[in-house]
Protein backbone atom coordinates (compact mmCIF):
# COMPACT_ATOMS: atom_id res chain seq x y z
CA UNK A 1 0.00 0.00 0.00
CA UNK A 2 3.04 2.60 1.04
CA UNK A 3 4.38 1.67 -2.24
CA UNK A 4 1.30 2.18 -4.44
CA UNK A 5 0.68 5.60 -2.84
CA UNK A 6 4.35 6.92 -3.11
CA UNK A 7 4.44 5.96 -6.67
CA UNK A 8 1.08 7.98 -7.48
CA UNK A 9 2.51 10.56 -5.17
CA UNK A 10 5.90 10.93 -7.04
CA UNK A 11 3.23 10.99 -10.32
CA UNK A 12 1.03 13.86 -8.98
CA UNK A 13 3.96 15.38 -8.52
CA UNK A 14 5.02 15.88 -11.87
CA UNK A 15 2.13 16.94 -12.90
CA UNK A 16 1.85 19.87 -10.92
CA UNK A 17 5.30 20.86 -12.16
CA UNK A 18 3.39 20.62 -15.80
CA UNK A 19 0.41 22.70 -14.93
CA UNK A 20 3.11 25.59 -13.02
CA UNK A 21 4.53 25.32 -16.75
CA UNK A 22 1.59 25.74 -18.54
CA UNK A 23 0.20 28.46 -16.20
CA UNK A 24 3.56 30.58 -16.41
CA UNK A 25 3.26 30.05 -20.20
CA UNK A 26 -0.05 31.39 -20.19
CA UNK A 27 1.39 34.29 -18.42
CA UNK A 28 3.39 35.47 -21.17
CA UNK A 29 1.61 35.00 -24.07
CA UNK A 30 -0.99 37.78 -22.60
CA UNK A 31 -1.56 40.25 -25.12
CA UNK A 32 1.46 42.33 -24.93
CA UNK A 33 3.02 40.54 -22.50
CA UNK A 34 2.24 40.48 -18.51
CA UNK A 35 3.31 44.17 -18.14
CA UNK A 36 0.94 45.50 -21.07
CA UNK A 37 -2.12 43.33 -20.38
CA UNK A 38 -1.90 44.22 -16.25
CA UNK A 39 -1.22 48.44 -16.75
CA UNK A 40 -3.77 48.30 -19.37
CA UNK A 41 -3.24 50.24 -22.59
CA UNK A 42 -2.77 53.32 -21.09
CA UNK A 43 0.79 52.38 -19.59
CA UNK A 44 3.76 54.59 -20.81
CA UNK A 45 6.98 52.62 -21.76
CA UNK A 46 8.62 53.89 -19.01
CA UNK A 47 6.32 52.72 -16.65
CA UNK A 48 6.40 48.40 -18.41
CA UNK A 49 9.89 48.95 -18.38
CA UNK A 50 10.26 49.56 -14.50
CA UNK A 51 7.02 47.31 -14.03
CA UNK A 52 9.20 44.83 -16.51
CA UNK A 53 12.00 45.09 -14.12
CA UNK A 54 10.54 45.21 -10.99
CA UNK A 55 8.82 41.52 -11.55
CA UNK A 56 11.71 40.44 -12.93
CA UNK A 57 10.01 40.53 -16.54
CA UNK A 58 13.34 41.21 -18.36
CA UNK A 59 15.27 38.41 -17.14
CA UNK A 60 15.98 34.77 -19.31
CA UNK A 61 12.63 32.57 -19.27
CA UNK A 62 14.42 30.08 -17.34
CA UNK A 63 15.32 32.76 -14.44
CA UNK A 64 11.88 33.82 -14.85
CA UNK A 65 10.25 30.71 -13.98
CA UNK A 66 12.62 29.74 -11.00
CA UNK A 67 11.18 33.19 -9.69
CA UNK A 68 7.39 32.34 -10.82
CA UNK A 69 8.13 29.19 -8.50
CA UNK A 70 9.80 30.97 -5.53
CA UNK A 71 6.48 32.71 -5.59
CA UNK A 72 4.16 29.75 -5.42
CA UNK A 73 5.87 28.16 -2.53
CA UNK A 74 5.53 31.12 -0.29
CA UNK A 75 2.10 31.97 -1.65
CA UNK A 76 2.55 34.91 -3.81
CA UNK A 77 0.38 34.50 -6.89
CA UNK A 78 0.67 38.38 -7.54
CA UNK A 79 -1.93 40.94 -7.19
CA UNK A 80 -5.03 42.38 -8.01
CA UNK A 81 -5.48 45.24 -10.05
CA UNK A 82 -8.48 45.51 -10.11
CA UNK A 83 -9.31 44.54 -6.57
CA UNK A 84 -5.99 46.61 -5.59
CA UNK A 85 -5.44 43.54 -3.18
CA UNK A 86 -3.18 39.73 -3.43
CA UNK A 87 -4.55 37.01 -5.21
CA UNK A 88 -3.88 34.18 -2.34
CA UNK A 89 -5.45 36.56 0.04
CA UNK A 90 -8.63 36.58 -2.51
CA UNK A 91 -8.45 33.05 -3.06
CA UNK A 92 -8.06 32.23 0.52
CA UNK A 93 -11.57 33.99 1.55
CA UNK A 94 -13.49 32.44 -1.45
CA UNK A 95 -11.80 28.90 -2.23
CA UNK A 96 -13.45 27.39 1.21
CA UNK A 97 -16.95 28.94 0.28
CA UNK A 98 -16.69 27.10 -3.30
CA UNK A 99 -15.84 24.07 -1.71
CA UNK A 100 -18.73 24.09 0.86
CA UNK A 101 -20.92 24.43 -2.23
CA UNK A 102 -19.12 22.23 -4.07
CA UNK A 103 -19.08 19.53 -1.43
CA UNK A 104 -22.53 19.57 -0.16
CA UNK A 105 -23.60 19.52 -3.79
CA UNK A 106 -21.33 16.28 -4.50
CA UNK A 107 -22.76 14.64 -0.97
CA UNK A 108 -26.05 15.28 -2.35
CA UNK A 109 -25.94 14.07 -5.48
CA UNK A 110 -24.17 10.59 -4.55
CA UNK A 111 -26.95 10.64 -1.69
CA UNK A 112 -29.59 10.21 -4.47
CA UNK A 113 -27.58 8.67 -7.79
CA UNK A 114 -26.34 5.80 -5.55
CA UNK A 115 -29.54 3.99 -4.71
CA UNK A 116 -31.25 5.66 -7.85
CA UNK A 117 -28.42 3.60 -10.23
CA UNK A 118 -29.16 0.50 -7.93
CA UNK A 119 -33.26 0.75 -8.23
CA UNK A 120 -32.50 1.28 -11.88
CA UNK A 121 -30.40 -2.05 -12.11
CA UNK A 122 -32.92 -4.14 -10.23
CA UNK A 123 -35.67 -3.23 -11.99
CA UNK A 124 -33.66 -3.58 -15.48
CA UNK A 125 -36.47 -2.90 -18.55
CA UNK A 126 -39.50 -2.32 -16.46
CA UNK A 127 -41.60 0.72 -16.67
CA UNK A 128 -39.72 2.25 -13.66
CA UNK A 129 -36.34 1.98 -15.37
CA UNK A 130 -37.29 3.55 -18.46
CA UNK A 131 -39.01 6.28 -16.50
CA UNK A 132 -35.57 7.23 -14.92
CA UNK A 133 -33.08 7.16 -17.03
CA UNK A 134 -35.44 9.30 -19.65
CA UNK A 135 -35.18 11.41 -16.20
CA UNK A 136 -31.29 10.41 -16.22
CA UNK A 137 -30.99 12.09 -19.61
CA UNK A 138 -32.71 15.00 -19.01
CA UNK A 139 -31.30 16.25 -16.19
CA UNK A 140 -28.17 15.49 -18.09
CA UNK A 141 -28.76 17.54 -21.28
CA UNK A 142 -30.15 20.59 -19.57
CA UNK A 143 -27.46 23.31 -19.02
CA UNK A 144 -26.72 24.35 -15.38
CA UNK A 145 -28.36 27.66 -16.03
CA UNK A 146 -31.41 26.86 -17.50
CA UNK A 147 -31.92 24.51 -14.25
CA UNK A 148 -30.83 27.73 -12.16
CA UNK A 149 -33.70 29.62 -13.34
CA UNK A 150 -36.44 26.84 -13.46
CA UNK A 151 -35.62 26.71 -10.16
CA UNK A 152 -35.53 30.86 -9.12
CA UNK A 153 -38.60 30.87 -11.27
CA UNK A 154 -40.15 28.00 -9.19
CA UNK A 155 -38.71 28.07 -5.72
CA UNK A 156 -37.91 32.16 -5.38
CA UNK A 157 -41.21 33.89 -7.92
CA UNK A 158 -43.95 31.39 -8.27
CA UNK A 159 -43.74 29.61 -4.76
CA UNK A 160 -41.52 31.62 -2.91
CA UNK A 161 -40.12 29.55 -0.69
CA UNK A 162 -36.14 30.43 -0.72
CA UNK A 163 -34.76 33.36 -1.45
CA UNK A 164 -32.82 33.90 -5.16
CA UNK A 165 -29.55 35.27 -3.99
CA UNK A 166 -27.34 32.98 -2.01
CA UNK A 167 -26.40 34.06 1.41
CA UNK A 168 -23.72 36.78 1.71
CA UNK A 169 -21.64 35.86 4.73
CA UNK A 170 -18.11 36.15 5.14
CA UNK A 171 -17.77 32.76 6.73
CA UNK A 172 -18.57 29.33 6.13
CA UNK A 173 -20.54 29.95 9.73
CA UNK A 174 -22.26 32.83 8.48
CA UNK A 175 -23.25 30.92 5.18
CA UNK A 176 -24.62 27.79 6.79
CA UNK A 177 -26.55 30.37 9.59
CA UNK A 178 -28.22 30.82 6.43
CA UNK A 179 -28.79 27.65 5.08
CA UNK A 180 -31.95 28.57 3.46
CA UNK A 181 -30.23 30.65 0.77
CA UNK A 182 -27.92 28.02 -0.01
CA UNK A 183 -30.77 25.20 -1.05
CA UNK A 184 -31.32 26.68 -4.37
CA UNK A 185 -27.37 26.74 -5.50
CA UNK A 186 -27.04 23.16 -3.95
CA UNK A 187 -29.96 21.51 -5.57
CA UNK A 188 -28.94 23.71 -9.23
CA UNK A 189 -25.63 22.25 -9.21
CA UNK A 190 -26.54 18.97 -7.66
CA UNK A 191 -29.39 17.76 -10.08
CA UNK A 192 -26.68 17.91 -13.28
CA UNK A 193 -23.88 15.59 -11.31
CA UNK A 194 -27.28 13.36 -10.25
CA UNK A 195 -28.10 12.43 -13.81
CA UNK A 196 -24.34 11.47 -14.64
CA UNK A 197 -23.35 9.65 -11.44
CA UNK A 198 -26.68 7.30 -11.53
CA UNK A 199 -25.94 6.17 -15.12
CA UNK A 200 -22.83 5.35 -14.05
CA UNK A 201 -24.02 3.71 -11.02
CA UNK A 202 -26.75 1.38 -12.77
CA UNK A 203 -24.24 0.19 -15.70
CA UNK A 204 -21.39 -0.32 -12.79
CA UNK A 205 -24.01 -2.56 -10.71
CA UNK A 206 -25.20 -4.23 -14.03
CA UNK A 207 -22.08 -5.44 -15.05
CA UNK A 208 -21.39 -6.39 -11.14
CA UNK A 209 -24.22 -8.81 -11.30
CA UNK A 210 -23.11 -11.06 -14.54
CA UNK A 211 -19.86 -11.64 -12.48
CA UNK A 212 -18.99 -15.25 -11.06
CA UNK A 213 -18.91 -14.46 -7.37
CA UNK A 214 -22.68 -13.27 -7.61
CA UNK A 215 -23.60 -16.51 -8.52
CA UNK A 216 -21.66 -18.01 -6.14
CA UNK A 217 -23.05 -16.25 -3.15
CA UNK A 218 -26.46 -17.00 -4.77
CA UNK A 219 -25.40 -20.47 -4.85
CA UNK A 220 -24.55 -20.41 -1.15
CA UNK A 221 -27.63 -18.90 -0.13
CA UNK A 222 -27.51 -15.55 0.94
CA UNK A 223 -30.19 -13.37 0.11
CA UNK A 224 -30.16 -10.67 -2.81
CA UNK A 225 -29.91 -7.64 -0.04
CA UNK A 226 -26.90 -9.04 1.64
CA UNK A 227 -25.29 -9.55 -2.21
CA UNK A 228 -26.42 -6.47 -3.61
CA UNK A 229 -25.00 -4.47 -0.47
CA UNK A 230 -21.88 -6.42 0.43
CA UNK A 231 -20.86 -7.45 -2.83
CA UNK A 232 -22.23 -5.66 -5.54
CA UNK A 233 -22.37 -2.03 -3.96
CA UNK A 234 -18.72 -2.09 -3.04
CA UNK A 235 -17.38 -2.92 -6.55
CA UNK A 236 -19.93 -0.65 -8.18
CA UNK A 237 -19.06 2.64 -6.50
CA UNK A 238 -15.02 2.13 -7.95
CA UNK A 239 -16.21 3.39 -11.28
CA UNK A 240 -17.94 6.01 -9.08
CA UNK A 241 -15.02 7.18 -7.42
CA UNK A 242 -13.03 7.65 -10.60
CA UNK A 243 -15.88 9.84 -12.04
CA UNK A 244 -15.14 12.07 -8.71
CA UNK A 245 -12.00 12.56 -8.91
CA UNK A 246 -12.14 13.48 -12.31
CA UNK A 247 -15.37 15.39 -12.53
CA UNK A 248 -13.76 18.48 -10.28
CA UNK A 249 -12.79 20.62 -13.36
CA UNK A 250 -16.48 20.31 -14.73
CA UNK A 251 -17.63 20.98 -10.85
CA UNK A 252 -15.99 24.08 -11.25
CA UNK A 253 -17.48 25.24 -14.14
CA UNK A 254 -20.98 24.56 -13.19
CA UNK A 255 -20.21 26.40 -9.59
CA UNK A 256 -18.93 29.25 -11.67
CA UNK A 257 -22.31 29.62 -13.59
CA UNK A 258 -24.38 28.89 -10.22
CA UNK A 259 -22.45 31.01 -8.42
CA UNK A 260 -22.78 34.09 -11.18
CA UNK A 261 -26.78 32.84 -10.88
CA UNK A 262 -27.08 32.98 -7.45
CA UNK A 263 -24.28 35.97 -6.38
CA UNK A 264 -22.87 33.43 -4.54
CA UNK A 265 -19.50 35.13 -3.01
CA UNK A 266 -17.11 32.01 -3.89
CA UNK A 267 -14.39 31.57 -6.64
CA UNK A 268 -16.45 30.73 -9.48
CA UNK A 269 -18.00 34.52 -8.63
CA UNK A 270 -14.69 35.31 -8.45
CA UNK A 271 -13.33 34.49 -11.91
CA UNK A 272 -16.39 35.30 -13.78
CA UNK A 273 -15.93 39.19 -12.27
CA UNK A 274 -11.85 38.86 -13.48
CA UNK A 275 -13.02 37.70 -16.86
CA UNK A 276 -15.28 40.50 -17.54
CA UNK A 277 -12.66 43.23 -15.95
CA UNK A 278 -9.63 41.53 -17.87
CA UNK A 279 -7.82 40.93 -14.43
CA UNK A 280 -5.73 38.64 -15.44
CA UNK A 281 -3.60 37.34 -12.28
CA UNK A 282 -6.76 36.69 -10.76
CA UNK A 283 -7.98 34.85 -13.85
CA UNK A 284 -4.22 33.14 -13.91
CA UNK A 285 -4.17 32.21 -10.00
CA UNK A 286 -7.78 30.35 -9.94
CA UNK A 287 -7.11 28.53 -13.35
CA UNK A 288 -3.74 27.46 -11.41
CA UNK A 289 -5.70 26.29 -8.34
CA UNK A 290 -8.42 24.40 -10.77
CA UNK A 291 -5.36 22.86 -12.24
CA UNK A 292 -4.25 21.42 -8.76
CA UNK A 293 -7.23 20.43 -7.76
CA UNK A 294 -7.75 18.37 -10.60
CA UNK A 295 -4.19 16.71 -9.75
CA UNK A 296 -4.86 16.03 -6.13
CA UNK A 297 -8.72 14.75 -7.23
CA UNK A 298 -6.94 12.55 -9.65
CA UNK A 299 -4.46 11.61 -6.64
CA UNK A 300 -7.34 10.97 -4.60
CA UNK A 301 -9.29 8.61 -7.17
CA UNK A 302 -6.40 6.59 -6.68
CA UNK A 303 -6.26 6.57 -3.21
CA UNK A 304 -10.34 5.66 -3.24
CA UNK A 305 -9.50 2.30 -6.19
CA UNK A 306 -6.71 0.96 -3.61
CA UNK A 307 -9.11 1.07 -0.75
CA UNK A 308 -11.99 -0.18 -2.73
CA UNK A 309 -10.14 -2.80 -4.81
CA UNK A 310 -7.40 -4.63 -2.77
CA UNK A 311 -6.43 -6.54 -6.55
CA UNK A 312 -5.25 -2.50 -7.77
CA UNK A 313 -2.93 -2.12 -4.75
CA UNK A 314 -1.04 -5.42 -6.19
CA UNK A 315 -0.89 -4.89 -9.32
CA UNK A 316 0.01 -1.33 -8.98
Amino acid sequence: MTGFLVKRFLQALVVLFLVSVIVFTLLHLLPGGPARAILGPKGTPQQIEHFNHQQGYDRSLPMQYVMYLKRLLTGDLGDSYKLNSPVFELLKQRLPKTLLLTVLSTVLAVVIAVPLGLLQAVRRGKASDYALTGLAFLLYATPVFFLGLIMIILFAQVMPIFPAEAPQGETIGQLLGDFTGLVLPVVTMAFGIVAMFSRYMRSAVLDNLTEEYVRTAMAKGQSSRRIMVRHVLRNALIPLATLLGLYLPTLFSGALVVESMFNYPGMGLLFWNAAQGSDFPVLLGVTLVVGIATVLGSLLTDILYAVLDPRIRSVA
